[in-house]
């Protein structure tokens, strides 16, 4: 593919494929692009998405903004790159059960998102085209290719399941970044006002009654994978 072809591909496609550009004019690049995505990513480990900004990049690896252009084109490139590399490779594929793939597939997903919770704000491509996020796409296929179910179908079902790993990590990241003691507090004031005014069921829940102590459990958090996997193997009865 010539550069011409190259420069068409959405940014940051061939530097994930390995296509190495054209040098540029200047001193020799005192860092490697693996070395600028770890950067990155150790920035919004410990920041947050917001973090993610080509100065404060910069500034971890002790180099300017400018200086980091000789590297990347653009903030959006460096952005497709790192969720490659934070995403990382799928899990290792389950053969013989279409459900125990997904559900493998879905939870590797989730760790992910609980290891880097600032993946769920990266903005999303309609298309993936990047090694890793193919591979989790071909793992999924290649898990439900016994369902019976069409192409099209096995990739919608794709996208619901990680339409569910996104909205559960997100859930599960707001709820534990309210410290405990506030937690305790509210439920305290809200209880009785609930009470008052009817709300019996949602005072339950407030309470802890509905969920326990130590809040959401794991079976609470699959409970819409769960469904999810439900409705699939109905549809798939159905065929």
């Amino acid at each position: 593919m010539d550069d011409v072809e190259i420069e068409l591909l959405p940014p940051g496609t061939a530097l994930a494929w390995g296509h190495t550009p054209a040098p540029r004019r200047g001193p020799k690049p005192g860092y490697s692009l693996e070395q600028i995505v770890d950067a990155a990513i150790a920035q919004a480990d410990a920041e947050g998405y917001a973090a993610l900004s080509m100065p404060s990049i910069a500034k971890r690896l002790g180099i300017t903004a400018n200086a980091l252009y000789r590297y990347l084109n653009s903030k959006e490139e460096l952005l497709v790159l790192v969720a490659e590399a934070a995403w990382g490779p799928p899990p290792e594929p389950v053969s013989g059960d279409w459900r125990a793939a997904v559900t493998a597939w879905a939870r590797t997903l989730l760790e992910r998102c609980r290891r880097h919770p600032w993946l769920i704000d990266l903005p999303v491509r309609s298309v993936p085209s990047t090694p890793n996020l193919l591979g989790w796409l071909e793992n999924f296929l290649a898990g439900m290719a016994d369902s019976g179910l069409s192409v099209q179908d096995v990739t919608g079902c794709a996208v619901l399941v990680d339409g569910w790993v996104r909205s559960t990590a997100s859930l599960l990241r707001d709820v534990n970044a309210s410290p405990p003691d506030q937690v305790r507090a509210l439920s305290a004031f809200l209880g009785p006002r609930l009470e008052e005014r009817g709300y019996g069921r949602v005072a339950a829940v407030v309470s802890g009654e509905a969920y326990g102590e130590e809040g959401m459990e794991e079976a609470d958090v699959e409970f819409g994978l769960g469904r999810i996997l439900d409705g699939i193997e109905a549809l798939i009865e159905r065929r």
